[in-house]
This record gives C-alpha cells, sequence and structure tokens, in this order.
C-alpha cells in the first residue's frame, strides 16, 4: 500500500467533516424571520431618524474591523452590527422627509419579490435558461406598455403574434441610454455603408443642455467623438425644454458639413410623448415612481433587431434549440452583459398585486402633494419657481430682494440648502438651470404624506427667516 496514499484523508472522512450548509433549512427560515422582523422595524422607524446621517469618512471600517473574520458568529451577532453600525450610517432614501434627487419607492409586494428572485438566483441569459423569468419579463413590458398607451409596435406580442418590437429590463437609465446608442451607432454606420468603425468620427448626438449628464457619459463609451456631441441650448421661454427649431438648425449644419446626425433622447410620460410612435426607443424606471425597488429600468424599442444586431453574443455553450427556432427572445442580446437578475418577478408583483387603480392612486396623490408645495411657495413672495411643475419635482429657490447680485443670490441659495440638509430634519438637492443655482423638492418617497411636506415647508420658511434676518445675504 502507498504509504503517502494512506496518509491521505479518505473521501468520506471530508465529507464527514464538512458540515458548513449554506442553505440550512432551518437556518434559511430563522434568519428570513430576523430579517423580516429588521425591515418592520425600520419601516416603522425611519420617520424618527435623521434623514442625513452623522458619520466620517472611514467609521465604518474602524467599527466592523479592517480584516475579514476567520471564525463564524451567530447571525444574530451580524444584526446587532447590522443595527448599530450600518444603519446609522444610511441616508435613508426611505425617510418621509427625503427630498432629493428623485423618489426611491418601495412596496411590500416589490420587497417580496426581490426576496424570492434572490432566493431562486436564477440567471436568464436565455429563455432555456430561464424560461419563466423571460416570459415574464416579457409579459410585464407588455403591460407597462399598455398602461402608457404606447404603440403596438414596442410591444413585444401582439393580438396576432410576436411583434418587431419588444423590451427589456436593465439596471438603470444609464444602461438604457447605453445600449440604445450603440445600436443607433451601429445602424447610422450601415446607413453610410460603413463596414467598421473608420467613420464614426462623422457620427453626431444631439441632447439638451438639460439632459443628464450620463448621456454624455454614455456617449464617450459609445466611442462617440467628444467633439461631435451637440448641446443644443434651452430657455425659460421653452420652460427648458427642446426647441425643435435650434434642433433642426443644428443638424443641417452638421449635415453640410459632412457629418451624420444619430440619436436623441426622448421623454418618459405619456402625456409629454405624443408622437412617439415615430421614435426608436423609449425608457421608464419603474423604480423612481412605481413602488419597484431598485434597480428597474424599462426600455421599449420599435425594431429589436437594431439592439440585437449590435449587442447579440453567440458561444457554442448557450446554443440551443429553442434559440434557433426563432419563436424566443435571449435577453442577453438587448443589454451590456450576458447574465441577468429576475427583476422581471418583482415589476410583475407589485402590478399583479396592487392594480393599474391603485398604481395611479399612488401617483396622483405625489403629484397632488407636488402641486400644494408648490402652491405654498409661490404664496410666499421671499420665492420664486424657476421651472413650471409638470409632475411631482418643484424647483425653486429664494429670489433677489432689493440691489442683489445673481451671484448674491445664488450664494444665498446655497446657504439655505446647506443650513436645510445640516439640520438632519430634511434632504434636498440642488442644480443649475439657466446659470442659477435651484434648489430641488422631490416628492414620491412611499411614506411621504401631506403632514411631511408642510413640515418640510415649515423648514424652509423658518430657515430662511434665520438667514435674512441675519442679514447673511451678500448685497
Amino acid at each position: 500500500m502507498d504509504p503517502a496514499a494512506s496518509a491521505s484523508p479518505s473521501f468520506d472522512a471530508c465529507v464527514q467533516g464538512s458540515s458548513f450548509q449554506p442553505l440550512n433549512p432551518e437556518d434559511v427560515r430563522a434568519y428570513l424571520y430576523k430579517a423580516a422582523d429588521f425591515i418592520m422595524d425600520y419601516y416603522t422607524s425611519v420617520e424618527s431618524m435623521p434623514v442625513l446621517p452623522d458619520v466620517k469618512p472611514g467609521y465604518l471600517r474602524d467599527e466592523l474591523r479592517a480584516s475579514p473574520p476567520e471564525h463564524s458568529a451567530p447571525f444574530d451577532v451580524t444584526m446587532k452590527e447590522l443595527r448599530t453600525s450600518v444603519v446609522r450610517g444610511m441616508t435613508h432614501w426611505a425617510s418621509p422627509s427625503f427630498f432629493a434627487f428623485f423618489p426611491s419607492t418601495n412596496s411590500a409586494a416589490a420587497i417580496t419579490g426581490e426576496l424570492i428572485a434572490s432566493a431562486m438566483n436564477t440567471v436568464g441569459f436565455t429563455w432555456q435558461a430561464a424560461p419563466a423569468a423571460t416570459e415574464m419579463e416579457v409579459l410585464v413590458l407588455d403591460w407597462l406598455a399598455q398602461l402608457l398607451r404606447l404603440p403596438t409596435s414596442f410591444m413585444n406580442r401582439t393580438s396576432v403574434g410576436r411583434g418587431t418590437g419588444g423590451g427589456v429590463i436593465l439596471g438603470t437609465t444609464s444602461e438604457a441610454m447605453l445600449v440604445t446608442l450603440v445600436a443607433a451607432r451601429d445602424a447610422a454606420l450601415r446607413r453610410i455603408a460603413s463596414n467598421g468603425m473608420s467613420y464614426i468620427t462623422r457620427l453626431t448626438v444631439y441632447a439638451t443642455d438639460q439632459t443628464h449628464s450620463t448621456f454624455f457619459k454614455a456617449c464617450r463609451l459609445a466611442g462617440f467623438d467628444p467633439a461631435n456631441l451637440r448641446s443644443i441650448p434651452t430657455g425659460p421661454e421653452t420652460d427648458y425644454g427642446l426647441d425643435p427649431a435650434k434642433l433642426l438648425e443644428i443638424m443641417q449644419v452638421d449635415f453640410d458639413a459632412g457629418l451624420v446626425p444619430t440619436a436623441c433622447i426622448c421623454p418618459e410620460f405619456r402625456h409629454h410623448i405624443d408622437g412617439v410612435e415615430r421614435v426608436d426607443s423609449i425608457s421608464m424606471s419603474p423604480h423612481k415612481w412605481l413602488l419597484t425597488c431598485l434597480d428597474c429600468t424599462c426600455l421599449w424599442v420599435r425594431d429589436t433587431n437594431r439592439l440585437t444586431d449590435a449587442l447579440e453574443t453567440n458561444p457554442e455553450y448557450l446554443k440551443n434549440d429553442a434559440t434557433e427556432s426563432g419563436e424566443v427572445i435571449d435577453l442577453k442580446d438587448m443589454q451590456i452583459g450576458v447574465g441577468r437578475r429576475f427583476r422581471g418577478l418583482k415589476l410583475w408583483m407589485v402590478m399583479r398585486t396592487y392594480g393599474t387603480a391603485k398604481l395611479q392612486q399612488h401617483i396622483r396623490s405625489d403629484v397632488a402633494m407636488a402641486k400644494a408645495f408648490e402652491d405654498l411657495v409661490r404664496a410666499d413672495d421671499r420665492f420664486e419657481i424657476v421651472v413650471p411643475r409638470n409632475f411631482a419635482l418643484v424647483c425653486f429657490r429664494i429670489r433677489a430682494r432689493g440691489t442683489m447680485t445673481e451671484e448674491a443670490t445664488d450664494e444665498v441659495n446655497r446657504v439655505l440648502i446647506n443650513r436645510l440638509n445640516i439640520s438632519r430634519k430634511a434632504y434636498l438637492a440642488h442644480t443649475v438651470v439657466g446659470n442659477r443655482f435651484v434648489l430641488r423638492f422631490a416628492v414620491g418617497s412611499s411614506l411621504q404624506e401631506d403632514r411631511h411636506v408642510r413640515s418640510a415647508w415649515e423648514l424652509i420658511k423658518k430657515t430662511t427667516a434665520k438667514i435674512i434676518d441675519g442679514e447673511e445675504i451678500v448685497q
């Protein structure tokens, strides 16, 4: 007998000595019950927490050790550290005092859907890899397309069968921008009979000066020459929206110079998208306003072939009969990566559980609260509305007083938002519109009620009074 072999542990001994079971049924049940209790406690207490944390960079490393633990610990220890260290360092997007950036909505149905999808842990890159995940995504996107009254050309399935258009659920709007830009780029190159990327320096992209900065980042990632990114100026005469005449004028100049106009960004909401049947793509993010937790961005395209031609991969290990039949869609070919999560489940659970009427009620309530806030701002002559409110976002500022310069007015508004956020009683964000510093008040947190909006307004008024009465405005 080989001495070396006899010194080695047997297979049975190795198996018997390995008692770690990460999905032990009793552990799963116990951990989830504790997690459910934590979530319930969090949502019932988040209103009383400071919306912004009072922590310093590096605090978590100091509290939770700089090196990974070598030995296991009871799950209760993990949960205790979560409560004592992690929660106090959170900016609470769920807080009803959160009015910054955009609403990050959530719901019981969405949380449950996310939990179940995570437990199933499916990787739905092809139809065959996860038929229900693909079918669910196709179904829920068609449901939402009907609610938005999109043309049938954007549907995955129509009354006569599979359509030429369709949709995909991505992580964020930034991803939707990138994949549609790549598709537009390749389609434009084919239009000018280019077999490669040598003509990409002729491609030109257009967006307004109010377009989100991630659009220009996506343009760079898609390979567009920064010199060919056109920012169309806007102004108060169009409420800082796109002026079609300016766009046409700039595009004509580019066309005359031998450049090739490629792509534009589309609005998100239905009554702003008259003529949507003439666009190539449209996206919206249910994680912002449709009670579906991050991340969930829906992208519809009129011609799925434009996306798949630009993004398709067909490695041998993913080839299968269902794909070859042409009867199914492999959603991996409509996104940047290959692997993908079961995002469609939580959106389906939200729409199936609450129905159209309750979702509409939620949106109308947010719009009504934003309108009430706008009315309060307009009634106070210390403030001005910079851009007329359309939905649930109010852009306002302290107006110039007496001989105040624009620079001084900007500075007093900076002081105001800093005071508000430092108080940790409310959290607002800012932007610059028409070279003016502006406060953004975004209504829509899932826990927000009218009383939270009015409380924030009282805080804004009192803080403004202290600034003005304290003569902190530079004349």
